[in-house]
């Protein structure tokens, strides 16, 4: 039985670079960081949030219904992005398809809340428990799409979406849907958050108003970790076969989880990406390859790992290799999806963006062909390679 390809005919996205993608590759252009200080766990901090028109998108779905106004914005953004997309993929209200959309942490700013109210008054509100369960996300997301198939929400902490994605492509090629709409979202700008990111000791200390950039993603030899967070949402529809509105197909997935030494470890030379990149890889011409968006955190392990594994999987042939978490955080759940949009853009408009601070490296060919890669915590390694349809 031949397996179906499979295309993704739209995608749609909400986070500090907007809303949709003229904007958000004007903003790629002008290599500028999207940083601001919001003052989180007691002093200020670096974050990315979204845009003000973003912003303006979110209030008003928020008041467009009135249960919409009780719940979390990892919801809102999602439910934003979801509509676009849907609508560019010329998805109808009677088309039958599932949806897998997830989240790291899922409802964090409302969970907060909640349980500070809880703290204070010894009683936990009405609505505490259905608004702050993980699987709010795609169920509230068919809610408003009035779609009937399949809905999943799942939590593997920062490669949530692309393992979403995967999802979707299992589903597709066991002939079980014919549709399926695939992302994540994250809302993690809260200050409990926060501060279980600087008790890791992984978040940037470097002040975004010096010469220095606040986020080093692919400095390889930065002296001190420099994550960030920022929020959004991305998701893109998916559908079996061969499609006249196809921007691209998957042709290759990959995943592997990595045995731990530490709740937070990644071996040396990263084997999880390894293992993860040869599955997607598999028969295809290494040097046909045109580019990778690296994970790339911006914390010293993390981009060195990944690194010593592509240069491990590729040996002299390394394509060109990026990562957006220099611009605009790390969205969590959300980030493998918004570094696939990246690497859609790429191929759309046939130019590589490279970190404004790396050794420069000149395009020398079209990119056709560009491999996707995101690790979470515990070692849950993705890797997604799509081709230029």
């Amino acid at each position: 039985m031949n397996t179906p390809k499979i295309a993704i005919t739209a995608f749609s996205s909400i986070s500090p670079l907007g809303n949709n993608s003229d904007e958000i590759w004007e903003k790629y252009l002008d290599k500028k960081h999207c940083f601001e200080k919001q003052f989180l766990d007691q002093q200020e901090t670096s974050v990315a949030s979204l845009d003000a028109e973003s912003k303006r998108i979110i209030a008003e779905i928020r008041e467009s219904d009135t249960k919409y106004k009780f719940l979390d914005d990892s919801v809102l953004f999602a439910l934003a992005a979801s509509r676009k997309a849907v609508e560019n993929a010329g998805w109808k209200k009677d088309d039958v398809f599932g949806i897998n959309i997830g989240s790291s942490r899922g409802a964090t700013d409302l969970f907060e809340k909640h349980y500070a109210a809880y703290l204070e008054t010894g009683k936990s509100q009405t609505l505490s428990s259905p608004t702050t369960t993980l699987g709010n996300i795609s169920s509230w997301i068919a809610h408003d799409l009035q779609s009937s198939g399949p809905e999943i929400s799942h939590s593997i902490t920062c490669s949530t979406a692309l393992h979403a994605l995967l999802n979707g492509v299992a589903w597709l090629k066991s002939g079980m849907a014919d549709k399926f709409l695939v992302g994540g979202s994250e809302a993690p700008l809260t200050d409990f958050t926060i501060a279980q990111m600087r008790a890791l000791k992984i978040y940037s200390r470097i002040d975004q108003n010096a010469d220095l950039w606040p986020n080093l993603a692919f400095d390889f030899d930065k002296s001190q970790n420099t994550m960030i967070l920022g929020e959004g949402a991305a998701v893109c529809c998916l559908e079996a076969g061969e499609k006249e509105n196809a921007i691209a197909y998957v042709t290759g997935v990959g995943y592997a989880t990595e045995i731990l030494e530490h709740n937070i470890s990644i071996s040396a030379e990263a084997d999880c990406f390894q293992k993860s990149m040869k599955m997607a890889l598999r028969d295809i011409d290494l040097k046909s390859i045109d580019a990778v968006v690296m994970h790339a955190p911006g914390t010293i392990k993390g981009d060195l790992t990944e690194l010593r594994a592509i240069e491990k999987v590729f040996g002299l042939d390394v394509p060109l290799l990026t990562t957006n978490k220099w611009k605009i955080g790390h969205t969590f759940g959300a980030s493998g999806m918004l570094s696939l949009e990246l690497a859609l853009l790429m191929m759309q408009y046939d130019t590589f963006i490279e970190t404004p601070f790396s050794e420069k490296r000149n395009q020398k060919k079209s990119i056709k062909k560009i491999l996707v890669n995101a690790v979470g915590f515990g070692g849950n390694a993705v890797s997604i390679l799509i081709e230029k349809a």
